[in-house]
């Protein structure tokens, strides 16, 4: 005992701890609370059954409280079958649908077509809604305001036939339920009052207990659950079918293969399937029982009401409240017993449809995205082009496209699919230079030491000749030498440390140059010069950048799109030239037309006149 008090007395309890704790407690004990009735029915019921295997018992283990007539002669012949998915079934779907569609053109089949239509029309509005979605969210990536609040328009324009279309749904559903419902209550008045079936049900035949519940309350639900399950059931098919091809030709346009995906979905949902018939108890039979016995309780209400003089004679008070009683614990004890049923079944169900379902959802939109050729962006997928050497190629696209190319060919970014063949002996240079730790010598030959640049066979001399070339000779002179040691990041101005940049290149002279926007911070004929001046090494240059003054020195262009798409073709400068031109001038004049129709509106209203041009101000 001491051992136990010194061990517990070592134990942290913080509040945190001992309410979780208590809180699993209560659980715990409110399960055991639950589950223990269940479980000793269950196995009262199975001991009743060892010891009278031919008396009737419930589903719930509690014997049943009426016993049917077997006096009929037609009830001896049948025997009792659990339903099932068979020809009997087929055959009663089929009776019924002569009685909801008596003819090919009536109300009934009308309301379904309708029905039908506003499914098919809200799966397509959901396709575009999820595009619009997708469109402004890339608005927002991008920044563009304009083209964020056009897109929110469109969104909030089409959200009013959207809510119509879901709105008419509920209302043709029940339109659709309440005209089955008319059919059948047709149909089951004139049966019910056909050779005097209404006296032959109640005093020859014990095979229906309660025919009032059975003409309303069953009649209802019937009708709402047969209108229900068509809208249940067609909706997710429509989104499945739809869906799944948008997503496909997605994929397929992306150049990702989609078998795969299509082929694990099939998978989980056939093996969701499975585990869930085989996990599922069987609710049709509790269900009928559960109506059973809410039927007969209606029907002992009835009975009292019925002869409640007689009872009041007899003074029978006690006897029929224990017999309500019984009726009504009888029904509570079946929907308990469906409700602890459900519990464990509606886990089993959230677990596989929820997260199972989640799960693979994320693995069949990750494997297009991995075995793609491209990237998930867009900006390149399958691109097949060559760079031989003194081709000098300009890059344009999007934001972005061309850096993800230098990525892929620097070795940056793998290559999941296709072929690669990467640039010998080539350079990037992007636009913010990477200034090391060192003298100013250390910044021409970066990133080469002094003792390589000795093996290259340079001295001082050859770098003050590159330096020449770039506009930097002056610097030398300004830093106090070769071997000036400082901050070089702070000490040198942007388009020095984009010109350091370029140094660079003609002291490695790489056959392969690729520059990203590398002189954006220098002028323009200092621009030119360093261009001209690696053409003339021999440096086949990639570009990119947006100065059309550096178009002149490239011979070929690799357009992107942005969306998978490219152009690889010789570059015509002065065509081009002219297109931006024109471009820009449309530019400028488009610009200044609102302000034009503002002031020709002033106009007008100062002179009181009206102009053939003037527009309503809003």
């Amino acid at each position: 005992m001491s051992h136990i008090l010194d061990a517990a007395s070592r134990v942290k309890w913080d509040r945190a701890t001992a309410a979780k704790r208590a809180a699993f407690l209560a659980a715990a004990a409110y399960g055991v609370k639950t589950l223990y009735p269940v479980i000793c029915r269950r196995l009262g019921a199975r001991k009743d059954c060892r010891n009278n295997p031919q008396g009737p018992v419930a589903e719930n283990g509690s014997t049943c409280l009426v016993k049917p007539r077997t006096d009929a002669p037609e009830h001896r012949k049948k025997t009792q079958t659990s339903p099932g998915v068979n020809a009997e079934f087929f055959k009663q779907i089929l009776t019924l649908a002569k009685i909801l569609f008596p003819k090919l053109v009536s109300k009934e089949l009308g309301l379904l077509s309708l029905h039908s239509v506003a499914l098919i029309s809200r799966t397509f509005l959901s396709i575009y809604v999820a595009s619009l979605d997708g469109k402004i969210v890339k608005t927002i990536v991008e920044k563009k305001p304009r083209r964020f609040i056009f897109q929110l328009m469109k969104w909030l324009l089409i959200a009013i036939p959207a809510t119509f279309v879901n709105s008419a749904i509920r209302f043709l559903e029940c339109k659709l339920a309440l005209a089955f419902r008319t059919r059948l209550v047709d149909h089951a008045y004139r049966t019910y009052f056909t050779d005097q079936t209404y006296y032959k049900v109640s005093n020859m035949d014990g095979r229906l207990a309660n025919p009032d519940q059975s003409l309303t309350e069953d009649v209802m639900m019937f009708a709402q659950s047969v209108a229900h399950l068509y809208s249940n059931l067609t909706k997710p098919i429509l989104d499945v079918m739809l869906t799944s091809y948008t997503l496909i030709q997605t994929a397929r346009s992306r150049g990702a293969n989609a078998s795969g995906p299509t082929l694990l979905a099939g998978l989980v949902v056939f093996a969701t399937a499975k585990v869930l018939r085989s996990c599922s108890p069987k609710f049709g039979k509790l269900v009928a029982e559960e109506a059973h016995r809410k039927g007969y309780l209606r029907y002992v209400h009835s009975r009292i009401i019925a002869n409640a003089e007689e009872i009041a004679f007899y003074r029978g008070h006690k006897v029929e409240m224990r017999q309500l009683q019984k009726c009504y614990r009888a029904l509570a004890d079946q929907m308990n017993l469906i409700l602890s049923k459900r519990l464990w079944y509606i886990m089993v169900e959230q677990f596989l449809m929820k997260y199972v379902w989640s799960c693979s959802g994320l693995v069949m939109v990750a494997v297009p995205i991995i075995t793609a050729t491209g990237f998930a962006d867009g900006a390149l997928s399958v691109c097949v082009f060559q760079v031989e050497e003194g081709m000098h190629l300009l890059i344009t696209g999007p934001n972005g496209c061309g850096k993800i190319l230098f990525r892929i060919l620097s070795g940056l970014w793998p290559v999941y699919g296709g072929l690669l063949h990467k640039l010998p002996q080539h350079m990037f240079y992007p636009q913010r230079p990477y200034m090391s730790i060192g003298s100013l010598r250390d910044q021409v030959i970066y990133p080469d030491s002094v003792e390589d640049m000795a093996t290259r066979g340079l001295s001082d001399k050859d770098l003050e000749s590159i330096l020449d070339i770039v506009n930097l000779n002056h610097i030398v002179t300004r830093e106090g030498g070769w071997d000036a040691e400082l901050d070089w990041k702070d000490v040198l101005s942007g388009g020095e440390k984009q010109r350091m940049g370029m140094a660079r290149m003609f002291y490695h002279k790489p056959k392969y140059a690729l520059l990203d926007e590398c002189t954006s911070a220098v002028s323009i004929d200092v621009e030119g010069k360093i261009f001209q001046a690696a053409k003339d090494a021999g440096i086949s240059l990639l570009s990119i950048t947006h100065r059309p003054s550096l178009w002149k020195y490239h011979t070929h262009l690799l357009q992107f799109d942005g969306e998978g798409g490219w152009r690889f073709e010789q570059l015509d400068t002065a065509t081009r030239l002219s297109l931006t031109e024109e471009k820009q001038r449309l530019e400028s004049q488009l610009a200044g037309i609102p302000k034009m129709q503002h002031r020709l509106n002033e106009l007008c209203k100062i002179l009181g006149e009206d102009s053939v041009l003037k527009t309503v101000e809003e």
